[in-house]
């Protein structure tokens, strides 16, 4: 009796449930003929008795074909838009995080545009940088001692970037440019991730003077589906390219020589969609898996960056003759004695005097008008009466508007004395520039933050107000930048403010013409050392040396438990035989919510070595409580347990 053998496809399911976060095997008719690696597919889900979409991750043959399976139902298209680098890296990412494959590939994976598909060739022919281009870029990689040999060879860097405008380019994105040009030269793909798309187009801007568009694949949440589609076609093509985009850019199936990640410690970059992991960490783990050329670059380091630096992982990377700024700190004299703009005599007769020449940022903290209000007679915040929101002000007379619901408080009283009466309590970049416009007159003053964008200032003279981020650059350079707000900024309840505020100013400062002041208002200690001293790896590693007695990230990892109490009581309860110190369980803390039941939280914190054995476990304990959950009430219940591992900064 002969054994009849058939075809099986093992099928990844786009599933946002954790239970079917694994490999599915299906039986593949004949009629479907060959089926390629990574094609997307549709397939029966039965215990939901209808048909979902998936990606076909392995095909096999079995003897056993009395094994019921169900068939694949259809193709939905023969692009492999899943190769087996792309599948590799998306599970190594989830299984870190305690998260779904299928959830990190909806991300990257494009929905398909049918059009754009069938325009598409893959065999786009290979596109090499002029050699005019190959020496300018080589000119710029050359000025890093060390940078050379750490892209040749596969290394991994912290690189400072050189804190200049050269030609009206930011240094930093002559660097990455600069990089991938070399890259593209020697047959190799980039990716270079940044966090916001002022830094695309900056980046953009570079690129389009060393290498032809058809090299440059855009990754860009402004695109269009087809584009966006069409960028990822790109990215799936032998032919090397460079790709430059957002944080999801990191996962670009590209086969990539370099990875270069920008400013690595802005908030954009951690994505905010299951499995929530941080491109940094993307990167870590695809150089590790790929073996590409890594680099992380920046005006200053990261606490997270530096403890790489510190175990040797990394190699600090500088400029073979360092450019730092003209960083002026104000006097505990000229602090007292402050204008009523809010600055030191010094800084406000240096930003006076350079204003007459070119154009002058201050930075500010927040927008608008008044961000926020307080009583007049007792000082209290003055908060929304319908939810609590704070109020502020649009302008100067302007009725009361509360941040959160937006509705006008025309008859406010204070509940504490019953005043009737607000006082600023805050300026915003409207008020500072209204305050600066008086005390500058005839000098133009320009307001540049989230509601009024601009991208560039001409070489004449002016005010920049801009708030923080939100900094245009200027031809030339600036004659003087003045940095406002920093006391404001640095009482952020936040672990990681001082290095926010590091990064907030020295970014600000790198767009200085060189020489020109850069003063900093009401701040000392050692963040303001730092930026004096251009040190701010020094700064990273004093906040490593105080973090690691407390068990805080980055010297250890944190996982987030958040759930029902009963289901975070059987999570923790799990970890226990894992051997975790005694004080690694913070919580867990009621949530303030109107969810009944009541939700709680809690903070596991543990070292690297425990990250596979605590993900895992948390993993399974989610797994576990999605299948109790819908066996109980049906699949329409919402999860009793949620798990969110790597928090950069954790408040209970």
């Amino acid at each position: 009796m002969t054994t009849q053998s058939r075809r099986i496809a093992r099928v990844l399911l786009d599933s946002p449930l954790p239970q079917l976060d694994r490999l599915f095997d299906y039986s593949l008719p004949d009629a479907l003929g060959d089926v390629p690696l990574g094609v997307r597919v549709r397939v029966p889900l039965r215990t939901a008795g209808r048909v979902i979409d998936g990606y076909v991750v392995e095909i096999d043959t079995e003897d056993d074909a009395d094994r019921p399976l169900s068939e694949v139902d259809s193709i939905v298209s023969t692009v492999a838009v899943l190769p087996e680098r792309l599948h590799s890296l998306a599970r190594r990412v989830a299984d870190r995080a305690a998260g779904s494959a299928s959830d990190v590939l909806r991300l990257v994976i494009p929905k398909r545009q049918v059009r754009v598909e069938k325009a598409w060739t893959a065999d786009a022919p290979a596109v090499i940088p002029s050699a005019d281009a190959q020496a300018s870029a080589d000119d710029v990689v050359s000025a890093y001692d060390g940078l050379a040999d750490v892209l040749d060879d596969g290394g991994r860097a912290a690189v400072e970037a050189i804190p200049q405008l050269q030609a009206d380019t930011p240094g930093w994105a002559l660097l990455l440019a600069s990089a991938a040009t070399r890259m593209l030269a020697s047959g190799r793909s980039s990716i270079l991730v940044v966090p916001d798309h002022r830094d695309l187009d900056r980046l953009l801007a570079a690129l389009e003077r060393l290498v032809p568009a058809e090299a440059v694949a855009r990754y860009d949440s402004r695109q269009t589906n087809p584009d966006r589609y069409r960028s990822f076609l790109r990215s799936l093509e032998d032919a090397p390219c460079i790709v430059v985009g957002n944080r999801s850019a990191v996962y670009a199936p590209t086969r990539a020589g370099l990875v270069a990640i920008w400013d690595d410690g802005d908030p954009l970059l951690g994505e905010p969609l299951a499995p929530y992991a941080n491109a940094r960490d993307v990167a870590l783990l695809r150089q590790g898996e790929e073996g590409s050329a890594l680099i992380f670059a920046g005006h200053t380091r990261t606490t997270d960056v530096e403890r790489l630096v510190a175990h040797g992982w990394l190699q600090d990377v500088r400029a073979a003759r360092r450019v730092m700024p003209r960083v002026i700190l104000a006097t505990p004299q000229e602090m007292e004695q402050q204008s009523p703009q809010r600055m030191p005599s010094s800084a406000f007769l240096s930003a006076r005097t350079a204003a007459s020449e070119g154009p002058v940022l201050v930075q500010v903290s927040r927008p608008g008008f008044a961000p926020s209000l307080v009583c007049a007679e007792c000082r209290a915040p003055a908060r929304c009466a319908h939810c609590g929101g704070p109020l502020g002000a649009a302008h100067r007379g302007a009725v009361p508007v509360c941040g959160w619901c937006g509705r006008g408080a025309r008859a406010w009283a204070c509940p504490s004395c019953s005043s009737t009466q607000l006082r600023l309590a805050s300026s915003g970049s409207e008020r500072t520039a209204d305050e600066l416009g008086r005390a500058f007159p005839g000098i133009r003053v320009i307001v540049a933050d989230s509601a009024h964008p601009v991208e560039r200032v001409a070489d004449k003279p002016a005010l920049v107000v801009a708030t923080r981020g939100a900094e245009p650059l200027a031809d030339g350079g600036y004659r003087a930048v003045v940095l406002l707000d920093g006391p404001r900024m640095l009482q952020a309840p936040d672990l990681r403010i001082g290095e926010a505020c590091l990064r907030w100013w020295s970014n600000a400062a790198a767009l200085a013409a060189p020489g020109a002041p850069v003063h900093l208002v009401g701040v000392d200690g050692g963040v303001a050392r730092a930026l004096a001293t251009w040190n701010q790896a020094g700064y990273a590693r004093a906040e490593l040396a105080e973090r690691a007695p407390l068990h805080m990230p980055p010297s250890a990892r944190v996982a987030l438990v958040e759930g029902t109490q009963e289901a975070v009581a059987r999570a923790l309860e799990s970890l226990a035989e894992l051997a975790l110190p005694r004080d690694a369980v913070l919580g867990p803390v009621p949530i303030e919510s109107d969810d009944v039941p009541q939700r709680v939280r809690a903070l596991v914190r543990f070292d690297y070595g425990a990250g596979s054995r605590v993900a895992a476990t948390l993993r399974a304990s989610v797994v576990a409580e999605a299948v109790s959950t819908r066996r109980r009430k049906g699949r329409t219940n919402r999860s009793t347990l949620s798990v969110r591992l790597d928090i950069l900064d954790p408040e209970l």
